[in-house]
């Protein structure tokens, strides 16, 4: 390949998307991945004792996500809907789910009557700060932080609104097979339009000037080219110098980082066990609470949420922290949670540790937070995320381009839809950019 015309950095859904779209339109395009395998947030992987494809990232599919499903009709992958009861566990007792919240048209009329927004938990408290709405208070800030990833403190009131307004905590199919596909399709489309992707190379200081654009990465290697796009997390951007996964400018960007730093950014742990049967589905000696056709599961213990793969018969069950309290383990080894882990389900079911121990197969946990190329899972919105997100998704000189799903502006923030979107706008930026240098 001659000296590439454009470096794309980062190789999951934003960065392939519009490296295909460049490649496709005439370009010499270079995208470089600090991972060893591409698709960043999104890993489907097999093995590691695992009996089928496993989603270590992005799972679902969420609202009409018209792009993604273009892309997997293209390489003809099905999506599947998620079947099975809802349950949820309080004080121990584990019963059928009601609603998600009775009060939920009061909670909305409030919402609606807001004149300007509000961090969500300053709502909660200026507007349901009595007594008897505590439970509404609680359940709602645990919705937030479970579902968003969101830190109360600082998620929008009005992006919320619209959220639960729409409905947007509704049933969710699945891509068969998982996001894998998607994503090697669309490498092997850049390649095809004759763009190269690059493997194991990290970025650590982009160098810049109108036109010209100097990456220096890991081992003493270097790259250059006119323009550059940057589809790393939102959670890069944040890292601050001497932290992992820091990525330095020469000139420094103070705007831009001031933008990223106003984006909510949520960390998520997920929790994949897999067990020699679905034994949450019968009472015996071993399990008081079962669980019948258990499809999600939310409750107060340390590990909250849990779903199956249903309608697949698999035993395999998915632990999920978010927010603020997978921050807090942003340190923790992975053992340390596999074990709150199972004393989570243990509680859950009424059983034993030493019984759950019996009948795991394999295990896996996938700390988003601790990862320094992710530091973090997915965006969500606060009060300032607006012009925060113009402001990061204006180029520097027609030089330096973001794209991502943090830089999304509709209502699949935070999804793989984002990050597709958002990589094609780039692209369509990047094309009519270069024709001005």
């Amino acid at each position: 390949m001659t000296e590439p015309e454009i470096l794309v950095i980062g190789a999951g859904a934003a960065g392939l998307l519009a490296a295909r779209e460049l490649s496709r339109a005439g370009r010499h395009v270079l995208v470089l991945e600090a991972r060893p395998r591409i698709g960043g947030r999104i890993h489907t992987f097999n093995g590691a004792g695992f009996s089928g494809p496993t989603e270590a990232g992005a799972e679902f599919l969420h609202g009409e996500v018209a792009l993604t499903r273009e892309l997997l009709q293209e390489i003809g992958v099905a999506t599947h809907d998620t079947a099975g009861t809802t349950y949820e566990v309080e004080n121990g007792l584990l019963q059928t789910a009601e609603s998600f919240l009775a009060e939920m048209p009061l909670l909305l009329a409030k919402l609606h009557a807001l004149p300007h927004d509000l961090p969500l938990a300053d709502f909660l408290t200026k507007y349901f700060s009595e007594d008897e709405h505590q439970p509404l208070r609680e359940t709602v800030t645990r919705f937030a932080e479970g579902y968003d990833a969101a830190d109360a403190r600082r998620a929008s009131s009005f992006a919320l609104r619209d959220e639960w307004s729409g409905g947007g905590a509704e049933d969710s199919p699945r891509p068969a097979g998982g996001y894998g596909p998607l994503i090697h399709h669309l490498a092997q489309q850049v390649q095809a339009a004759g763009g190269v992707v690059q493997l194991s190379t990290i970025v650590q200081q982009i160098r810049w000037r109108r036109g010209r654009v100097e990456l220096r990465c890991d081992q003493n290697r270097r790259y250059s080219a006119a323009q550059v796009l940057l589809t790393v997390p939102l959670g890069v951007l944040q890292a601050e110098a001497g932290t992992p996964g820091h990525l330095a400018f020469e000139p420094e960007l103070p705007a831009p980082r001031a933008a990223a730093a106003a984006l909510g950014f949520g960390p998520v742990i997920k929790i994949l066990l897999e067990f020699r049967t679905s034994f949450w589905q019968y009472t015996g000696p071993e399990i008081r609470n079962a669980a019948p056709e258990l499809g999600f599961l939310f409750s107060d213990a340390a590990v909250p949420t849990w779903w199956s793969q249903l309608p697949e018969e698999r035993p395999l069950l998915t632990g999920w922290v978010a927010g603020p309290a997978a921050d807090a383990l942003r340190n923790a080894t992975d053992e340390e949670v596999f074990t709150q882990s199972l004393a989570a389900l243990a509680y859950l079911f009424g059983a034993t540790a030493e019984f759950l121990h019996s009948q795991l197969v394999t295990w896996r946990v996938v700390n988003w937070g601790a990862d320094p190329f992710a530091r973090g899972a997915y965006a969500y919105a606060t009060v300032d995320s607006a012009a925060a997100r113009r402001e990061l998704a204006r180029p520097l000189d027609d030089t330096l381009f973001f794209a991502g799903e943090g830089l999304y502006e509709g209502p699949a923030m935070g999804t793989v839809e984002a990050a597709l979107v958002s990589g094609q706008q780039a692209a369509r930026q990047l094309l009519a950019a270069s024709r001005t240098l």
